[in-house]
């Protein structure tokens, strides 16, 4: 079970991916990757292998020890639950720079890149996207005009 959650795991993670980078002025895009949930398949697999060896991970993430997590990662259990620890995690990162970008109206050819090296290097493409959106303000808000009083 242990191999087929851990190919499963990108598996479902990928069509938001494939919808962000290659369809990324799709309205269907925008109303399906605004909601967080698109994760859930990814957290419910990571769930399916850690659970079960709740036992042997509880020790090595609540005191972390080197060669605690080095033993706990060199486990097959162990590797494809940090994988799907890492897909869940860089989804959701995806998600949040991908909505941000359209918000300040960083052009998809800009955040195509950035994508990528978060699907493919999480935190470099973490790093990437919050240097990129220094260039790009936030669109200003503009106040609710306040109701005219007859009298």
């Amino acid at each position: 079970m242990t191999g087929t959650l851990f190919t499963l795991t990108f598996a479902l993670a990928a069509p938001f991916w494939a919808l962000m980078l290659l369809l990324p002025r799709w309205s269907g895009t925008a109303r399906i990757i605004s909601s967080p949930l698109i994760v859930l398949p990814v957290l419910v697999s990571y769930a399916l292998l850690v659970l079960p060896a709740l036992a042997d991970v509880l020790p090595a993430v609540t005191a972390p020890t080197l060669p605690g997590v080095r033993g706990l990662l060199g486990s097959t259990d162990g590797a494809a639950a940090a994988w799907a620890h890492m897909v869940g995690f860089d989804l959701f990162v995806g998600r949040w720079a991908w909505l941000d970008g359209r918000e300040r109206g960083v052009p998809a050819l800009v955040m195509a890149p950035v994508l990528v090296l978060t699907i493919l290097l999480g935190p470099l493409g973490l790093a990437a996207y919050l240097a990129v959106r220094v260039r790009w303000a936030r669109p200003a808000v503009v106040p609710a005009r306040e109701p005219q009083r007859l009298g």
